[in-house]
């Protein structure tokens, strides 16, 4: 595919100290970006980032903080250190998940355990959409990927609570239509099928399942680092959500239209008529979050 540059820009990928994100981070600095990494495995994280900054002969383009996700002071904080850092942040990666804990329908009955996936998966990306679009709006717009898995569409019925995390991670991302009109930020989720990274091979598994994984075409890393980079450089690409495949093949799972008997004609012609109003109001709260949350923190 086609090396777009990105000299001059900076990107913030959560979940970046192996893996996916690790693997985004290194195709990124390769495009000329920066990027502002946030995992709580600080050892492996600070090593990628020794490793990017010799990639390029030992120039600073890469820095790490120890960050959880779930919480929005760390959001923050990891934010702020890439502006700190580079001066500005205009990719956003959302890549940080897990699996462990998802086999839950006759686990303990745990809160803390039984939320831990929807935390990290789901609620972990939302709010760190929300800290995202402030600084990608100050910046003049952006783009934001969220990293979902073909578990948002088909499910492992083994896999209860991670099938549920990604299938609303979907529904987040897709519900963004009027962001490019109101900040000029488009977000975006990429799915891969199975990669045998670390997270998935050093999860505990069942004989069965452990069968069926060793019968797996896996997706490479790769191809699912292609399909970020796809949703990055496409100016037009908003609420996509691109499937990364075995075989290298990157194709969109596109929604599902509403059904004909629950809508009509005028219905549409309706809607279309509030979006310039939705968009306005949009903006208008957007420049009270972004004065509540710039001014709180001169």
């Amino acid at each position: 595919m086609a090396m777009h540059r990105l000299d001059g820009k900076v990107a913030v990928i959560t979940g970046g100290a192996r893996g996916l994100g690790k693997a985004v981070a290194t195709a990124l600095v390769d495009r000329g970006a920066k990027v502002m990494i946030g995992d709580l495995l600080d050892e492996q994280g600070t090593q990628t980032v020794n490793e990017l900054n010799a990639r390029v002969g030992g120039s600073k383009v890469a820095a790490y903080l120890h960050t959880n996700v779930v919480s929005y002071k760390d959001n923050v904080t990891l934010f702020q250190q890439a502006e700190k850092e580079f001066g500005g942040v205009d990719i956003v990666h959302l890549n940080a998940g897990i699996i462990g804990g998802s086999k839950m329908a006759f686990s303990p009955l745990d809160d803390e355990q039984d939320e831990k996936v929807m935390m990290v998966n789901t609620i972990g990306v939302m709010k760190g959409t929300k800290v995202a679009l402030l600084h990608l709006a100050k910046r003049g717009g952006g783009v934001i990927v969220c990293t979902s898995s073909v578990a948002g569409f088909h499910v492992d019925p083994e896999l209860l609570a991670y099938n549920a995390s990604k299938h609303a991670l979907i529904g987040w991302v897709r519900s963004f239509t009027m962001m490019p009109a109101v900040c000029n930020v488009r977000i975006n989720a990429v799915c891969p099928h199975v990669m045998l990274t670390d997270m998935v091979t050093n999860e505990p598994v069942s004989e069965a399942s452990l069968a069926i994984q060793k019968t797996l075409p896996p997706t490479s890393v790769e191809s699912a680092v292609n399909a970020v980079l796809q949703l990055i450089d496409d100016p037009s690409a908003n609420r996509k959500t691109l499937m990364a495949l075995p075989g290298g093949i990157i194709r969109e799972e596109p929604s599902l239209r509403l059904p004909a008997e629950a809508t009509n004609e005028a219905l549409r012609k309706e809607l279309a008529k509030t979006i310039p109003a939705r968009v306005q109001r949009y903006k208008e709260e957007l420049a009270d979050a972004m004065n509540r949350y710039f001014k709180s923190r001169l």
